[in-house]
């Protein structure tokens, strides 16, 4: 017994030393894509990149590479707007051999590791005056974020910027009748380790969430996307068999309630550009380069 809880207490240091140094990692890199950005234009290189962070380019470079798991210099090319545009095409060509079986059995990480619930009227009418739920604030490569769940799965995941309390008034504006306690359960532990890419192979992680059918349909669809793949507004629509109907696939995704474990920040402009996104464009961009970089997707 002695010996687990050792083994727990060495597991919870490193991962809260990991998610420190990738939460200050992700700050230097925010900084920099928005600055890539701001400047696409003139195309600014490593030095001008890291004289604008006020670092030097080796310092840069380290902590990028540390970061991405690839130099600056590659994630710039899988960002890129002719590196999305590729990633779109080659996704048009295989969507309709992908989906004739329906949204199942891909065996790609979300689909192994998120499974998606919707709630039933009854769970959150009234602003879900009968649901218990707990939150608890965590920090993740992309950022701080609030996690909030049911006894039946995560039901939030904010990522914020500013407070803790401005993004606690976000969860209790969308349920204003529950009862929420900050308590950090076990399926949020597993969000953290999703977020570390330790999540065990048998581990799931459920989500009950507050949705239409459509936006449902939608979101499933989001967990079939693969990773460092992208695809457009019209392909999720042509997905749920809507084509016609973009404009109301793009609301439903700007309305997902649960960041990153439903990746919505994979779907863009058909045009190659990233586009909005709930949490920023900034921490969408940095999503999109980092799952490429790890999937060691070809830059075109």
């Amino acid at each position: 017994m002695g010996f687990q809880r050792q083994a727990d207490t060495v597991w919870y240091t490193r991962s809260f030393n990991f998610q420190l140094k990738m939460m200050d990692h992700y700050s230097t890199i925010a900084k920099a894509l928005a600055y890539i950005q701001e400047n696409r234009k003139n195309q600014p290189g490593l030095d001008e990149i890291a004289k604008h962070l006020h670092m030097s380019p080796f310092h840069f470079q380290r902590i990028f590479s540390e970061w991405a798991g690839v130099s600056p210099k590659q994630f710039l090319q899988y960002i890129n707007v002719t590196h999305a545009k590729e990633l779109l095409k080659k996704q048009n060509s295989i969507l309709g051999a992908a989906y004739t079986t329906g949204l199942s059995g891909s065996g790609r990480l979300h689909d192994l590791f998120v499974k998606l619930e919707g709630m039933t009227p009854g769970e959150y009418k009234n602003g879900g005056k009968y649901l218990e739920i707990c939150y608890s604030f965590g920090n993740s490569r992309f950022g701080d974020y609030l996690v909030a769940s049911t006894s039946q799965g995560v039901c939030n995941l904010f990522f914020y910027e500013e407070s803790r309390e401005k993004a606690l008034r976000e969860v209790q504006a969308q349920w204003p009748q529950a009862k929420l306690t900050e308590q950090e359960t076990p399926l949020h532990t597993n969000v953290k380790r999703f977020f570390e890419n330790k999540l065990e192979n048998k581990a799931v992680i459920p989500l009950h969430l507050k949705g239409t059918p459509f936006q449902l349909k939608i979101w499933e669809a989001l967990l079939q996307i693969p990773e460092g793949q992208l695809q457009s507004y019209t392909d999720i629509a042509t997905t749920v068999g809507k084509p016609e109907h973009r404009r109301a696939a793009g609301t439903a995704i700007a309305k997902n309630p649960v960041g990153f474990l439903i990746p919505c920040h994979r779907v863009i402009r058909s045009m190659g550009i990233v586009g909005k996104y709930r949490w920023g464009s900034t921490r969408k961009t940095a999503m999109i380069g980092w799952e490429a970089a790890q999937k060691k997707i070809p830059s075109a």
